[in-house]
């Protein structure tokens, strides 16, 4: 298990420094909270992924989108709503939503220089290939199926944030 210490710092939104290091004493000191944006019109896989979060002690904010179109607003900070949305240092995106499905965000987002470098993990109940398939051909990161049952749905959650903030070596270290 790593520890988590939180520092108060401030912390500039368009630079793209480091966000967490390890210490002498192996602990984890995170300079500011990770922002992982949620692509989700489901309510309960919302409030699921909520929960596991918390459980995680990992500092976060968590922001929600209920589709495509909202996706991209968020992430292009278009409008009075998102005019001061942070940069992502993750994004959770389901593949099935209306107005804009999810292989039409990732596609845009992985076509976009100033985007394409945040990681995005497919998470959806679609077990077909061709979604699979699909996903990485648009070069998502990793495509993970929604567990049915609310322990495993949680301890996945809790497996992406373990792997992406703190196995994989990428520009949040």
């Amino acid at each position: 298990m790593v520890n988590i210490k939180r520092l108060n710092v401030d912390y500039d939104y368009d630079n793209p420094i480091y966000r967490s290091r390890d210490t002498d004493s192996g602990d984890v000191e995170v300079t500011k909270p990770f922002d992982i944006l949620l692509v989700e019109d489901n309510p309960g896989d919302v409030r699921l992924v909520q929960e596991a979060f918390n459980e995680t002690g990992l500092p976060h904010n968590l922001h929600v989108v209920i589709n495509g179109v909202q996706a991209m607003d968020f992430l292009h900070r278009e409008g009075r709503r998102y005019s001061e949305a942070p940069r992502p240092d993750l994004i959770l995106l389901d593949l099935n939503m209306k107005e804009k499905d999810g292989r039409e965000v990732l596609a845009e987002i992985k076509a976009d220089r100033h985007l394409r470098s945040i990681p995005v993990v497919i998470l959806t109940g679609s077990l077909h290939d061709r979604d699979v398939f699909k996903a990485y051909d648009l070069q998502a990161n990793s495509y993970v199926v929604k567990p049915i049952d609310v322990d495993s749905f949680i301890n996945t959650i809790k497996a992406i944030e373990s792997y992406w903030f703190y196995t994989a070596k990428n520009f949040l270290h």
